[in-house]
């Protein structure tokens, strides 16, 4: 008997007519997280819904295929990063952007069976590059139906801890940290997450300023929430200058379950390399002319500066030195992108960095698809100003994983 042809995961996309850009095709997020889950026992947590949106799709369409998955599967992933096919661990990943944690912990050998991020943008880039749409907002689902695993990684909203976003919210009167009822308790989300699946460990991120936030007391809660639930909990402030060519500094906490883990351990995060980089390497050679400052933003940004050197502020423009790093990329980047500008010679306006330049400088690889997708270059930028420095958490992840398989009170560790 002939084997049978698989599918495509592009071929099923374009039967079903399944499109990111539809806003009333609800039900992705169970379809595709099902079709990467079929084989292992969390496939039970979106089997139900999964199945009415396929019934649901083929009787909108009028397809003759019976409504059921034995045509589809099993699939052949014709993306970027498909998932890996013998894992040696699962891990979930909460507020994920476009997946730089997954892509670290993905290169361990582990398998993502839940992914949430609630940006419509953001979930396009993902798909694009993983062949799953992730779930919407985190406060929406309960945690009862998120599947078993091994790790929670979570890069949790920064902007009511970050310097900026603190200074603009004190200036407009609001609160912030957790007393900012739209994204300070965000937090609770991992907790509670947590506190139901008892994962082996957690990775989770945030801004430098987290933790001095609020004379430290926003930082003292949160480690005293994660203790609570029984973890042993561990942080550094790491910046990505040492493995991409930007000065990024970001805290990291890692946390292990004491189920699984005796008291004494001393998780240490890695050494960063010594090498130097430079931000002249991932430039690439004819950028598109629209990158160049036009003379009207560029005389701006220039009186600008100018006008807050003269008052003792420090704000203004950034050159970036081409044989050193950059400053840290935004999410603002999109507006001006006044903190990295590239400089192009006597006589022409500096330019901004292309996205793929950002990818570049974020650390993704050269094969993660940013085009062709839907989404615009403004929201690309913003994608990359508020991703992960991937390299960073790569090593982190191989840390973590060679860590868990020593320490763990289990025999085969994870």
């Amino acid at each position: 008997m002939a084997a049978k042809k698989l599918n495509t995961y592009t071929s099923i996309k374009k039967r079903l007519q399944i499109s990111l850009n539809k806003q009333t095709d609800e039900g992705l997020a169970d379809f595709t997280h099902y079709l990467h889950c079929h084989t292992n026992g969390v496939s039970q947590c979106f089997r139900e819904p999964a199945q009415k949106y396929l019934e649901d799709k083929i009787e909108s369409l009028n397809l003759n295929e019976e409504p059921d998955f034995q045509y589809l599967l099993p699939i052949k992933w014709d993306v970027p990063f498909p998932p890996v096919e013998n894992p040696r661990f699962s891990f979930i990943d909460l507020f994920a952007g476009i997946g730089g944690f997954r892509l670290a912990f993905q290169k361990q050998g582990g398998k993502c069976v839940f992914t949430s991020e609630w940006d419509k943008n953001s979930q396009r880039t993902y798909e694009a590059n993983f062949g799953e749409v992730p779930f919407g907002d985190i406060t929406q689902v309960d945690e009862t139906q998120i599947p078993k695993h091994d790790i929670l990684l979570g890069g949790f909203p920064c902007q009511p801890f970050s310097l900026a976003g603190v200074s603009k919210k004190n200036s407009l009167g609001r609160k912030h940290g957790f007393a900012d009822e739209t994204q300070g308790t965000l937090f609770y989300d991992i907790v509670r997450i947590l506190k139901e699946r008892r994962p082996k460990a957690f990775l989770l991120e945030n801004v430098k300023n987290l933790r001095s936030h609020d004379k430290g007391r926003t930082f003292k809660i949160i480690c005293e929430a994660l203790k609570e639930l029984d973890y042993i909990v561990f942080d550094k402030i790491i910046d990505a200058k040492h493995y991409v060519p930007q000065h990024r500094e970001r805290i990291f906490i890692a946390g292990f379950n004491k189920d699984y883990f005796n008291e004494s351990i001393n998780f240490k995060f890695p050494e960063p390399p010594t090498k130097e980089l430079r931000v002249r390497d991932l430039l690439e050679s004819k950028p598109d002319s629209k990158y160049t400052l036009t003379d009207n933003l560029w005389t701006y940004l220039q009186a600008y500066a100018k006008k807050h050197k003269e008052l003792g502020n420090g704000f203004g423009f950034g050159l970036a030195n081409l044989d050193g790093v950059t400053r840290t990329l935004s999410a603002r980047y999109h507006k001006d992108g006044s903190e990295i500008l590239i400089p192009q010679g006597k006589g022409k306006n500096p330019r901004r960095l292309t996205p793929e330049e950002c990818r570049a400088l974020m650390g993704y690889p050269e094969n993660f698809v940013i085009r062709n997708t839907g989404v615009s270059d403004t929201q690309l930028y913003r994608q990359f100003g508020n991703s992960v420095a991937v390299p960073v958490v790569t090593a982190i992840a191989k840390y973590m994983i060679d860590f868990i398989k020593k320490n763990s009170k289990e025999s085969k560790g994870i």
